[in-house]
């Protein structure tokens, strides 16, 4: 199987990492994070209009370029290695996908404006019962007149504070659906609370009281809304997934590079066998990782079983590596390794939620044993 990008890939990869070298400074990031906004809307447009990376894996038509899963994977990594907190996984990847399945005209209009950087959209689709199981949606939708009237709660809504549009899931009488909320029109009836998580992103609690939303919220056809949900958990798995190995990449680098400056009785600390050992075990972690990453991606597009299965073995892998990577690069800095100033403790709080985002690694364990048993 051959595992080499294309020569647009690779620009595409080079010119990405080139600009977050440049333009991408992670104290700034990290304070819009802390006393911003929450991230940088310019660099959000220079993905769209200098990169066009937010509609690199949506077909032409939609206003992308065509790409697909294996330019997702390129970027996610990128972007991952410069632990960018922008919400490109939530809007570009998984609402992009959702969207565009859903197709129709409301649907198409909103995905253009996407991929031009004009809309940050994102799904708001755990609840507070549901745990890592989006099955079990207790938010309802029931139709009024011409109108649809929503009650209920979602919790952890990543990126929701930024967005202009939200995806909210719900049961209507014919089954889970799919709504698209424009923020600067729901009224009274959609109330957020918005927090800043452990890894500097912005997230949101959601309260439906009675929310009514136009015909033309309904996305796709209603009460079929599950395959596309799932292909959409499983397609934002497997972009995390590359970000974490980008993560994990950076924070490896850094890791060598300290050993080899920090001095303990009269030599660097890289000298030592036992932590030299420890160094391979990380880059092995590493090394798996991508090539589980490299299995989910070709794997996206298969059916429901081999794509499921390819995914949460990936996830399974890089939850185990990215805690092993992580917890290993803090204790080789010592005290230093959690301190603000310091960037892999930054880059451990990252690796850290990537473990929980689109289904725990107990989740996908338990669901790859559950895709394989028979």
């Amino acid at each position: 199987m051959d595992f080499t990008i294309s020569n647009e890939q690779t620009l595409l990869r080079d010119g990405l990492t080139k600009f977050l070298a440049t333009r991408y400074d992670l104290a700034s990031s990290r304070e819009a994070a802390k006393t911003g906004t929450g991230w940088q809307p310019d660099i959000w447009h220079a993905f769209a209009d200098e990169l066009g990376i937010i509609g690199a894996a949506l077909p032409e038509e939609a206003g992308g370029i065509g790409g697909g899963p294996v330019e997702v994977m390129v970027i996610a990594e990128a972007l991952g290695h410069a632990l960018v907190i922008e919400p490109y996984v939530e809007t570009a990847v998984v609402a992009a996908g959702l969207l565009l399945r859903a197709g129709g005209s409301t649907a198409m209009s909103v995905l253009e404006r996407l991929a031009a950087g004009e809309t940050i959209v994102a799904l708001a689709a755990a609840e507070a019962e549901s745990g890592d199981d989006w099955h079990q949606i207790a938010t309802t939708a029931r139709p009024d007149g011409d109108e649809w009237v929503l009650d209920g709660g979602k919790i952890v809504a990543v990126a929701a504070p930024l967005a202009t549009h939200l995806l909210v899931t719900a049961i209507s009488p014919a089954g889970p659906s799919l709504f698209l909320v424009d923020v600067a029109h729901a009224g009274p009836g959609l109330e957020l609370h918005s927090y800043r998580t452990i890894d500097d992103r912005r997230a949101a609690d959601l309260t439906l009281s009675g929310l009514r939303l136009p015909s033309t919220a309904l996305l796709g056809e209603d009460g079929k809304a599950w395959p596309s949900l799932e292909q959409a958990r499983d397609e934002g798995a497997t972009a995390v997934c590359a970000e974490a190995v980008g993560c994990m990449r950076r924070v490896l680098a850094d890791t060598i590079e300290y050993s080899k400056q920090r001095h303990q009785f009269g030599q660097p600390i890289g000298g030592f066998q036992v932590l030299q050992h420890r160094m391979v075990d990380m880059y092995m972690e590493v090394e798996q990782s991508v090539a589980a990453v490299y299995l989910a991606v070709l794997n996206l597009e298969a059916d429901t079983t081999t794509r499921a299965r390819a995914v949460s073995a990936a996830k399974a892998t890089i939850g185990r590596a990215a805690r092993f990577v992580g917890e290993n690069a803090v204790q080789l800095h010592g005290g230093m390794g959690m301190t603000e100033e310091l960037a892999i403790g930054h880059y451990f709080k990252r690796l850290t939620a990537v473990q929980y985002e689109f289904g725990s690694t107990d989740y996908h364990v338990a669901r790859y044993a559950e895709l394989t048993s028979g």
